[in-house]
Parts: C-alpha cells; structure tokens; sequence
C-alpha cells in the first residue's frame, strides 16, 4: 500500500511544473495560444478555403523556425519548461482527448467499422516497418513513429509513441511532416474521387465515410473529407476514425513489450531452452513500459461516456487538450534541428508516400472485404 502511495505522489510530483520549468513554459504557452488564434483567423480570412492547416501544423513550423533562428540564444534558460512540454504536458494532453469521444458514438456505427479499423491499423503499421527496414534501411525509431501516424491517428499518434520509442526530435518531426503531407492530399483527394463516381461502383454513402475514417490521417482531415460529401457521411467518417484513436492505448502497451526484447541484455546464465523461453519473457514483461497516460485517456472515455456533464464543460475540456497538445508541438519545434532533418533524406518521405498509396488502394479493398461479410 506504502508503494503505490508513493508511485502515486511520485506521477503527481513529475506532472507539477516548478520554477525551473516557468519562463519556458511561458514561451511555449504563448507559441501556442499565437498558432490556435493564427489557426481560426485563417480560417476566416480565406473563407475556409485554406483546409487542413491545423494549429499542430502551425505550431511546430513556427517552433521549428524560432528554433533554429532565436531559440539557441535562449535554450540554457527555456529548455526546463519546453523539455516539460515535450514530455508531460503531451501525456496530459492525449489523457484529455479522451473528452472528444464516447463509447455511444463508437456503437453507432457498430463491429464492421471496428474491425475495418483493427485490419487497417495492423496491415498498415507492419507494412510500414517491414518496408521501413528491411527496404529502404531508414532508422527503426523514425519507421515505427511514420508507422503509428499513418494506422492511428496522425501527428497525436506519433507525440504519444514517442515517450515509448525515446526518439530524438528531429524524427518526431520527420514523421509528423509525412502525416502532413499525404494526409492533406488524402483530404482533397477522396472527396474528388468520389464526385467523379469512381468510388460509388464499390462503396455506399456509409461505406465511404467509414473507407475515410479508417485511411486518412488526421482527425481534422477526415472531418474536412466526410462533410465534403455530406454531414451523414462526415458523422460516420468522424466516428470510424475515432474508433482508431481509441486503439492506440493497446497499441502503444503492445508496441511497448516489442521494444522490450531489443532492451533485453542476454543472460550469461543461459540454461535449457524452454526455460530460457519462459525467463525471456517474464523479463520483458517486467520491462514493459506501461503508457499509463493512454490507459488513463480510456477512462476519461468511459468517464464522458457515462458521467452527466454539460456543454460547457466538455467544451472546456476539448479546448483545454487543444492548447495542451499545440503545446506539445510548438516545443518539438523549437527542439528540432533542420541539419537533422536533412541528414534523414528522402527515404522517410518515400515510406510516407507508399504507405499513402498503401492506405487508398489496401485501405480501400479491406473495406470493400469487410462490407461483403
């Protein structure tokens, strides 16, 4: 009981900021709210016509601008508060995207979209390792961040891995870049592909908003494709990809005890084989990293689900995890070197593009499958 007591106060004790933590929190406090007011004012200037740039976007492009310009200057003095940011202000923030979904909405659309869902983000997520690095030889942490963008949810999927693979910056950034990439092009382009009737031979109205939800990137992104069509069509697109982010606690749980067998040092005690087996895996589960934060982000779920709150409050909520994970991204930013990136090359972007392609043509054959069962 002594233990988990002091497991509890030691969590509280790392998620409360302290004086060295302030003026860099400040910074990027203000870096975000600049990026989420820049976000809604473009959105009026251009009359909606500029889609797809959302405040993460905004964020770590000016993040990464200010970093690689003033931010050095300053980086003795901020980098508490903007190490803070990176770390457990992004666990809080993916805690409280709990607050954008509930398990009613998740029935709504039934097992079908759950196991479109599951298909797409098991093919998708091995395919892209396995090419990753056995093809194009890129670097296996920037592989398994491009892989969790790609099958969950975009750029909150690839900050939530990144506490379990302990990836440098710069690869966080690679792979957000790829979500931004061919996730906006798979936002323009779905809409257009089934104005021009290509899509309606194989799928229905339904089908299509759960073909959207299951293959495209980002939350906003596949809002901007369902409604393109219709707002039936963009409820069921929302839906199916919310279903997706939902995944991601028992993926990164999984995707944790996988990273153990790398960690594991062989034992000089190597006795029988069924042994070894046993003690092997006893020894990876005990080194497992639980992501409590999206275990926690379940709950907040559930908690929303069943728990009578107003308007108001979830709204609140919602905002809250908005300013929370541009947050996030604006100190990724102002951490990520452009010499990095350059050094990455072209390989993490060809990996994006066929897992792009995969997501279309794969994404869409899996649902054609699933509708016929």
């Amino acid at each position: 009981m002594y233990t988990l007591v002091q497991s509890v106060s030691n969590s509280v004790h790392n998620y409360t900021p302290n004086h060295r933590h302030l003026a860099g929190l400040v910074v990027v406090l203000i870096g975000s709210l600049f990026c989420l007011w820049l976000d809604s004012s473009l959105d009026i200037w251009s009359n909606g016509r500029i889609v797809g740039l959302s405040s993460l976007t905004l964020a770590i492009l000016l993040g990464m601008i200010l970093g690689n310009t003033v931010y050095p200057k300053f980086a003795e003095r901020l980098n508490g508060g903007v190490c803070f940011a990176k770390g457990q202000i992004l666990r809080l923030a993916i805690m409280f995207y709990g607050f954008k979904l509930t398990i009613t909405q998740v029935a709504s659309v039934g097992m079908p979209a759950i196991m479109t869902d599951a298909l797409v983000l098991t093919s998708t997520f091995m395919l892209t390792y396995w090419l990753g690095t056995r093809w194009l030889k890129v670097d296996k942490e920037t592989v398994i961040l491009i892989g969790s963008g790609a099958s969950i949810c975009g750029a909150a999927a690839v900050i939530a891995a990144e506490p379990v693979v302990n990836a440098q910056a710069h690869k966080v950034t690679i792979a957000v870049a790829t979500v931004v990439v061919f996730g906006t092009i798979a936002m323009l382009l779905y809409p257009f592909l089934y104005h021009l009737g290509w899509l309606q031979p194989w799928l229905s109205a339904q089908q299509y908003g759960m073909y959207t939800g299951s293959t495209v990137h980002e939350v906003a992104q596949v809002v901007v494709a369902g409604n393109a069509i219709n707002t039936e069509i963009g409820d069921t697109a929302v839906v199916t990809k919310m279903i997706r982010v939902m995944m991601l606690a028992p993926f990164l749980l999984v995707l944790s005890f996988a990273l153990t067998k790398d960690r594991t040092v062989d034992s000089a005690a190597v006795e029988e084989d069924n042994k070894n087996e046993t003690a092997s895996f006893m020894t990876r589960v005990k080194q497992v990293k639980v992501p409590w934060f999206a275990f926690i982000f379940i709950g907040i779920v559930l908690i929303h689900t069943w728990v009578p709150m107003s308007e108001s409050i979830v709204r609140s909520m919602v905002m809250l995890d908005d300013v929370l994970l541009t947050m996030a991204m604006f100190a990724l930013g102002l951490t990520t070197h452009l010499s990095a990136i350059k050094q990455a090359g072209v390989r993490p972007l060809i990996l994006g593009a066929i897992m792009f392609g995969w997501l279309i043509l794969g994404g869409g054959l899996i649902n054609i499958g699933i509708s016929f069962m």
